[in-house]
């Protein structure tokens, strides 16, 4: 590569780099309004790329009005630009919109327009960047395959480092407000770069004169627009479900969607790398670009079906089939061995969809070997090409995330891409790009797609279930939830693969719900932030007739209905039942914290459910800024109610409530804004009167009793500000130092 287009791309990597950053932050921000499910991420998703989309289409547009000197200057003023804007977007998005302005974040279409509004003009301008600095940089076509492969690949790689550092090194060390201004300088030093080659870059004209005819067999424009749309929309597709999938084999952290992403833009960038060398060599690129698209489908099918496929015992997979099961275990954030980082966040993630990254982008430079042959054009189709995939991208996320998960699931959804990929070897049959090829493709596919197995399969694997293992999985958009069954007699409930709760009732969720329903005076409206088992719920309903409602906020819906299939099938848990009938029971399929936002309610208790802080978005639910919302939310002499795994949380919890007080050593901690007297005669009374020992047992009663005699008020210590989880620095999730 010249000279200059090195530097171009060194330019275009720090970009990149920056554009990563920003997405998974911003995304991080706006869900604190708009919560954390799956509706409003995917909604988020679709704002960021829909900018990314309309950036492209004008950027490819208007680039053709400027010289190659011009558009240089132009990139340079977009990068600035989006650095400006991005040094601002916290301030506006957290401080004045999250903070001042909620209320505009509802309800969800209003959220929706917000959220584009506000992410259009930093991604319009991101969108349009590519296509002005292929104008100002590709001279003829011949070349103009590989100088568009290079700037993208360095993009793209760029855009992989940035989501590798934001959740290991810039969030970890120094919270989103310093990671939005990192990126930001990335951006400025991007334009600034771009401002010093200004002077010593000639005014040229590209030329019209097309590479050789035997180089291409040429296909209209458009042609290419619908099938880069297909190759987007399949892209996106296979990313939800290899996420959805990642998600549950790796117990999910605060680091796993950066890393993995990470792991697909590095695949995507090194594919573009290597269809540089060749694409000089590419006489047919239809054909290998639909060959491409066929054989990612293949592969990411195949490697499930390996993947539920291979015996337990086999060497090596022994150790994932362990650890999904419990029977090892490892948490990262908590832990940090080595080998065991590289297995999960490297071998599992390349095994699963490294060669198809790779091929994806092979075929980016593929696409470019056949549309450029007219380099004063060259930017517009680029921005035109790119403005087509992402509205297959965005279709794609849309499509998956909020409409197959939940009607087909995982398996399923992948078994309906085996038979996209099947008309795209049609296509290749009905264009005559090569008969053999893609018959072998079409076969195969089709073959792929009855061979996939089934969610129950699949999810029962990733779970470390064996073949004579009785456990159920249930799967929608919002997560993947399976109850399995032990001989010890107990039933495990795992949320997204992570083990959570157990049935029958009893343990630290029997605590947390029922600890402060016996503090408090007359609990009347309770409300509890998470369902898991029920537990926690059923445990704070214990006091008849005083508690009148309790309403349970749960996120991840397929939990109610195992529940419920446990509840009315053979052999129940205790209780359960009557939990599940109990007709002040009130549940709401929301994000907890989102939900005490919008509404105006208020509560004599709210009480969270137990979360491991290394949870993703868990530092949405242990901030300081969530305890004070909660605080606004209670009645005179209202409660609230959390586990208290960390010192962080014990900090932010003492620092949003006046009045607090430490049960079991300080584990549990019950809060608010008046004094709460020790009364352990009153306590006693209301839990061993013979309707709380009908409810609770008295078992769990005695627990309860000691749990409450030992209670004391905490112990204000002086903290730094590291000592405290905050919204845009949330520490313990990230095990910041």
């Amino acid at each position: 590569m010249p000279r200059r287009t090195v530097i171009a791309g060194t330019l275009f990597f720090l970009s990149g780099a920056a554009a990563l950053v920003y997405q998974v932050v911003w995304q991080r921000i706006l869900a604190l309004q708009s919560g954390v499910g799956i509706y409003s991420i995917a909604i988020i998703v679709a704002a960021f790329m829909v900018g990314l989309g309309l950036g492209s289409h004008l950027g490819g547009a208007w680039c053709e009005r400027f010289s190659p000197r011009r558009a240089l200057l132009a990139f340079a003023g977009i990068e600035i630009g989006i650095g400006l804007l991005g040094a601002g977007s916290g301030p506006f998005l957290y401080d004045l919109l999250s903070l001042r302005l909620s209320h505009v974040f509802h309800p969800q279409a209003r959220a929706a327009l917000v959220q584009f509004a506000c992410l259009a003009p930093p991604t319009v301008l991101m969108g349009m960047s590519l296509p002005f600095l292929v104008r100002a940089f590709v001279h003829d076509a011949v070349e103009a395959p590989r100088t568009i492969g290079y700037l993208y690949a360095l993009n793209t790689l760029g855009a992989a480092l940035g989501a590798l550092v934001t959740p290991w090194v810039l969030v970890r060390y120094h919270g989103m407000r310093a990671a939005l201004l990192c990126a930001a300088a990335a951006n400025v030093i991007a334009g600034l770069g771009a401002l010093t080659m200004f002077r010593s870059t000639p005014d040229t004209a590209p030329t019209g004169d097309p590479p050789p005819a035997t180089d291409a067999d040429r296909r209209p424009f458009p042609l290419w627009l619908v099938l880069y749309a297909v190759g987007g929309f399949c892209a996106l597709s296979l990313e939800i479900l290899w996420f959805r999938l990642i998600d549950v084999a790796v117990k999910s952290t605060g680091f796993t969607f950066g890393t993995v992403l990470a792991v697909y833009l590095a695949g995507c960038g090194l594919g573009t790398l290597a269809g540089i060398g060749l694409a000089a060599r590419l006489r047919r690129p239809l054909r290998v670009f639909l060959a491409s698209l066929c054989g990612i489908l293949l592969y990411a099918g195949l490697a499930v079906v390996l993947l539920v496929a291979i015996p337990p015992a086999t060497p090596f997979f022994r150790w994932f089939f362990d650890l999904w099961g419990g029977r090892l275990s490892f948490n990262l954030g908590g832990a940090w061995n080595a080998p065991s980082v590289l297995r999960l966040y490297l071998l599992l993630p390349v095994v699963l969809y490294g060669p198809p990254t790779v091929l994806m982008g092979f075929s980016f430079v593929a696409l470019q070997r056949a549309v450029q042959d007219d380099a004063r054009r060259s930017g517009r189709r680029v921005g035109l090409l790119q403005a087509a995939n992402i509205v297959g991208c965005v279709a794609g996320s849309l499509a998956v995330g909020l409409l197959t998960l939940t009607w087909l699931g995982s398996a399923g959804t992948l078994r309906l891409l085996a038979l996209v990929g099947v008309m795209l070897a049609v296509l290749g049959l009905a264009l005559r790009e090569g008969g053999a090829l893609f018959a072998t493709l079409a076969a195969g596919l089709a073959a792929l797609a009855l061979a996939l197995p089934g969610d129950q399969a699949l999810w029962r694997r990733l779970h470390g279930m064996a073949d004579g293992d009785r456990a159920v999985a249930s799967e929608d958009a919002t997560g993947v939830i399976l109850l399995s069954e032990h001989d010890d007699g107990l039933r495990r409930v795992w949320v997204n693969g992570r083990h959570h709760s157990v049935l029958p009732f009893g343990g630290i969720h029997t605590a947390l719900g029922a600890a402060p329903a016996a503090i408090h005076p007359a609990p009347a409206e309770v409300a509890i932030i998470g369902l898991g088992s029920g537990d926690t719920a059923w445990a704070a309903g214990f006091r008849r007739p005083e508690t009148q409602r309790l309403t349970t906020f749960e996120i991840c819906a397929p939990q109610l209905g195992l529940l419920r299939g446990l509840a009315y099938g053979p052999d129940p848990p205790a209780k359960l039942r009557r939990f599940l009938e109990d007709e002040r029971l009130v549940i709401r399929l929301a994000d907890g914290r989102n939900a005490l936002l919008r509404g105006d309610e208020r509560y004599d208790l709210i009480e969270m459910d137990a979360l491991y802080p290394s949870s993703p978005y868990s530092g949405n639910l242990y901030s300081l800024e969530f305890y004070r919302l909660c605080a606004s939310r209670l009645r005179r002499g209202g409660l609230m109610c959390t586990w208290a795994p960390t010192a962080r949380v014990h900090a932010s919890f003492l620092e949003a409530f006046p009045h607090v007080l430490e049960l079991d050593e300080g584990r549990i901690l019950v809060g608010g804004a008046d004094p709460i007297a020790i009364d352990v005669h009153a306590w006693q009374a209301r839990l061993t009167g013979p309707a709380a020992i009908a409810y609770l047992g008295q078992p769990r009663v005695n627990e309860l009793l000691e749990l409450l005699r030992r209670a004391r008020p905490a112990v204000r210590r002086p903290f730094a500000p590291e000592n405290v989880n905050l919204d845009l620095f949330p520490r313990d999730e990230m095990n910041s130092p």
